[in-house]
């Protein structure tokens, strides 16, 4: 027969209230320890944050503004570091309890864990309110004060149109270098940008280094200066000049500088301007790169810009056969397209276009034979070697560009003045042009989906004209949503 004990628990009475309970060492229950030691007594059951309205965004001491939305990570985080006897406590667990998001009260719900007696754990679960003050910070303070900026980023070129800071807008635009811009202003040949740190500004300047060539100057000027503390205040200014030299210019290199290009031809076309110059010569398909170094070293101005063009009609395309890329070289016959049917006068182009034209299209070109340059390196070459055209892109009707755009762009919030507004909107077509033309340039740019108003225009206007094929358009997969908050939206 096998023997079974029965252990039986052996039961103490609670020194305070008598009740039986198992040993341990306090010699006390739950409920009296509970009276006796509380020790949630360090933690303050009630602190504040300062929040500033116009920025939104709370400070995290001493100095620090970080955004942070209602119950997220970073308020939470914020709260627990405002309060100062968490660190004599276990922190188990932490999470908001809702109040009205206008009551300027944040209540926050907290379980800890702390060793009262010897091997005895108690839990507690306590709340804390944080009032939430209003308090300006001090980019908002400067903001409306006056003499707000600390440093100014002054963006110029020296050219007659805007067709390059569109382009620069968008860049901006998608790689987000205008967040902290406290304010941009436009101004006629080019733009301002301000900012409350003279990091901000170097930052701008270094990223327009990366998109664009340009060459910078900087100066300052002493506004204040404490001679007892050593301090004083100053406000910085950075001039950044773009080189004067856009896509489709026609350029005339100086001898020197088309030498030690692998001595290309010293006319040739500007196809692309990143942080460089890219150029080609259209008679042998020769690319080179001039540097912002080699440019600036001996710097030079287009022969005649996208303002000189004239429209030509393609009479004939013969290939030649060397390539590039896109480019195929070829003998094209074209005549103006004012003189077409009033004269006999023709002209031979040796263009990089062959790959895209064909007989009876429209192209735009540079008349070399009867243009006058001023120009002293234009006039040092060889005339007898230069041809009468040279042809430059693609030329499409104009008409329908606006009812078959499905896209739009996005730009700057900045502040005006007083422009040619007309102007302004021809230089606005151009670059949108260029953008439907080039889908090099398109990838460096955010293009969104149109509305759907002028989706049912161009639905119309398709169907109304579908002979032209090669129409240069945006295909759907290259467009973004846009994000748009509607207040009035019912589900």
């Amino acid at each position: 027969m096998q023997f079974d004990p029965v252990v039986v628990e052996h039961l103490i009475l609670c020194c305070q209230c008598g009740t039986a309970i198992a040993p341990n060492p306090s010699n006390m229950c739950i409920n009296c320890i509970r009276n006796e030691v509380d020790i949630t007594d360090g933690i303050p059951k009630q602190a504040t944050l300062q929040f500033c309205r116009n920025c939104e965004r709370y400070l995290q001491p001493p100095n620090i503004w970080i955004r942070a939305e209602l119950e997220s990570r970073e308020l939470l985080s914020l709260c627990l570091k405002k309060l100062k006897g968490l660190n004599k406590v276990k922190l188990i667990d932490a999470g908001f309890i809702w109040t009205e998001p206008h009551s300027r009260r944040i209540k926050v719900k907290l379980t800890v864990q702390k060793e009262v007696f010897i091997s005895t754990l108690i839990q507690q679960i306590t709340e804390v309110e944080f009032v939430v003050n209003y308090q300006q910070c001090g980019d908002c303070t400067r903001l409306m004060a006056k003499n707000t900026w600390q440093a100014m980023v002054q963006v110029r070129q020296k050219v007659n149109h805007k067709r390059t800071f569109l382009f620069l807008e968008q860049l901006i635009l998608k790689h987000h270098a205008h967040k902290d811009t406290i304010n941009i202003k436009e101004v006629k040949d080019g733009l301002d940008f301000f900012y409350a740190h003279r990091s901000h500004a170097v930052k701008m300047v270094e990223f327009l280094n990366a998109v664009v060539p340009i060459k910078t100057k900087s100066s300052e000027r002493l506004i204040s200066a404490d001679i007892h503390n050593n301090t004083s205040n100053s406000k910085f200014s950075y001039s950044v000049e773009i080189v004067p030299i856009c896509k489709d210019d026609l350029v005339c290199l100086p001898l020197k500088v088309a030498r030690s290009l692998g001595n290309i031809s010293p006319l040739v076309l500007c196809y692309r301007v990143g942080n460089s110059i890219h150029i080609m010569d259209p008679n042998t398909l020769a690319v080179s790169e001039i540097s912002t170094s080699v440019y600036w070293r001996q710097p030079f101005n287009s022969l005649a810009t996208t303002k000189n063009l004239v429209e030509y009609y393609v009479l004939d395309v013969e290939p030649l056969g060397p390539t590039r890329g896109k480019y195929i070289l070829a003998d094209i016959l074209v005549a103006r397209s004012s003189d077409f049917g009033k004269n006999d006068i023709t002209f031979y182009a040796r263009s990089h276009l062959g790959g895209i034209l064909s007989p009876g299209d429209n192209v735009m070109g540079y008349d070399l034979s009867s243009s006058n340059f001023n120009d002293f390196t234009y006039d040092s070459l060889n005339q007898n070697y230069l041809p009468d055209v040279v042809l430059v892109k693609k030329s499409y009707p104009q008409k329908r560009r606006k009812n078959r755009r499905n896209w739009k762009l996005k730009s700057l919030a900045k502040e005006e003045e007083k422009l040619d507004l007309e102007k302004m909107d021809q230089d606005y077509e151009l670059f949108l042009r260029d953008l439907e033309e080039d889908s090099e340039l398109r990838q460096n740019v955010n293009l969104y989906k149109a509305n759907n108003n002028n989706a049912m225009d161009i639905d119309t206007t398709v169907e109304e004209n579908n002979d032209e094929d090669d129409f240069p358009e945006v295909k759907l997969e290259e467009l973004l949503d846009e994000l748009t908050l509607d207040d009035d939206f019912n589900p």
